[in-house]
């Protein structure tokens, strides 16, 4: 295949929406801006990507690592890349993996040494591709853990695009790992292992019993009170049942068969799946989400007056939920912390588990609005946490959440 074919073909499987988000946020002075800084601060630190890895890991060489060089080589002529990849690997006993941004002309790829001892070699060239999926589409050109965590945050209008961007980021590549793979059923048993730790011949993996799970947080979301998955909500990344049944569907494509799903309808089934990490209340009109948005409302005007006052900043943040002057002089803002025990109780009887994490998260985004969340302000958010029945520990991790592709 010539290299313009494997262009073309590489940005077919890409997912649309990681496409659109992508070229939606590199236009936003954010990014620019944070890229900037990065690349001056870059020019001052004498500590290289290379450096650091050459340092804290172990390169792994051909002669060393043959094998894992021959999977990777695949990946690279599957996918085009044209920058030289060098390999490292860490101690860990978690399965990770990463790529960096590239420097000085090369491209590195970091796995666990867990990962490497329980993942067989197609389900590693799944990991590999995937890696490299992130390189080829420029994901790193949106640097989300500087933005989300740094001390001037984006707006939570910006800040829910990131988080969107980022799932549907993992989707592409994911797609790269399993066209580098080309074998599903180790594409899924690859991301049974990374969701559940598990590597022991102990258990039988069975993908129809994963999808399944899938299904399951479907029913589950149709069912106001009833259970679903629990940080993952908050979580950059698509929960792994979801990811293997994007696959699924992205197998079943014309794409990847010479009969099946067109592009489409594909991007159409990825983009209900993701649905369930995307629960929409602001603009809903069902009761339940009159109830998030009514609690929303009373919430966020509790947490900013925690701290002794309503600062221009929570207020920017307030009206970048509810429009532009919603908030006046003539809300009476005790009524509204006062109704607050009423509100939660609706919120609790009529909300999944999943709309209620997406609403602590938004609580969160505005605490955060004057980058810190003040020991008053976290206090009414577990308060509020604890009467939609969740928990202070559900406050915590997603405060304390991780905002990185890998």
């Amino acid at each position: 295949m010539t290299k313009n074919k494997i262009k073309q073909m590489v940005e077919t499987i890409r997912c649309t929406n990681d496409l659109s988000l992508f070229e939606k946020l590199l236009l936003k002075n954010e990014i620019t801006q944070t890229n900037a800084w990065i690349q001056k601060e870059a020019k001052k630190s004498p500590m290289s990507i290379r450096r650091h890895l050459l340092s804290t890991s172990v390169r792994l060489t051909e002669n060393m690592s043959p094998e894992v060089h021959a999977m990777a080589n695949d990946c690279i002529e599957r996918l085009g890349v044209e920058l030289p990849l060098e390999l490292y690997v860490y101690s860990s006993p978690q399965f990770n993996a990463a790529c960096f941004k590239p420097e000085q002309e090369r491209l590195y790829v970091m796995l666990s040494s867990s990962l490497l001892e329980g993942f067989t070699q197609q389900e590693l060239k799944y990991v590999i591709g995937h890696e490299l999926g992130h390189h080829i589409y420029r994901h790193h050109e949106i640097p989300i853990g500087y933005l989300l965590k740094g001390e001037q945050r984006p707006n939570p209008k910006m800040t829910l695009e990131l988080f969107a961007w980022s799932r549907y980021a993992e989707i592409s590549a994911d797609r790269a790992g399993a066209y580098c793979a080309e074998n599903f059923q180790a594409v899924a048993s690859a991301l049974f292992k990374l969701s559940s730790g598990l590597t022991t011949n102990l258990i039988n993996f069975d993908l129809n019993d994963f999808l399944q799970q899938v299904d399951e947080m479907q029913v589950v979301d149709a069912e106001p009170g009833e259970g679903a998955p629990m940080g993952d909500w908050f979580s950059t990344h698509p929960f792994s049942p979801l990811r293997v049944k994007a696959l699924d569907f992205f197998h079943q494509s014309e794409l990847m068969q010479e009969v099946g799903l067109s592009s489409q309808d594909l991007e159409a089934q990825v983009q209900s799946l993701m649905g369930l990490m995307e629960p929409s209340y602001v603009e809903g009109k069902t009761e339940s989400a009159e109830a998030m948005r009514r609690l929303l409302f009373s919430g966020a005007i509790s947490i900013a007056s925690a701290s002794g006052g309503i600062s221009e900043a929570e207020k920017k943040v307030f009206e970048e939920f509810f429009g532009e002057y919603s908030f006046n002089d003539e809300l009476n803002i005790e009524k509204l912390i006062a109704s607050i025990d009423y509100r939660a109780e609706k919120v609790k009887n009529l909300t999944s588990h999943s709309q209620k994490y997406q609403l602590i998260r938004d609580l969160i985004l505005i605490a955060k609005a004057d980058n810190r969340v003040s020991k008053k302000e976290r206090e009414v958010l577990t308060d509020i946490t604890i009467k939609i029945g969740l928990t202070a520990e559900d406050v915590e991790v997603a405060l304390s959440a991780e905002y990185e592709l890998d």
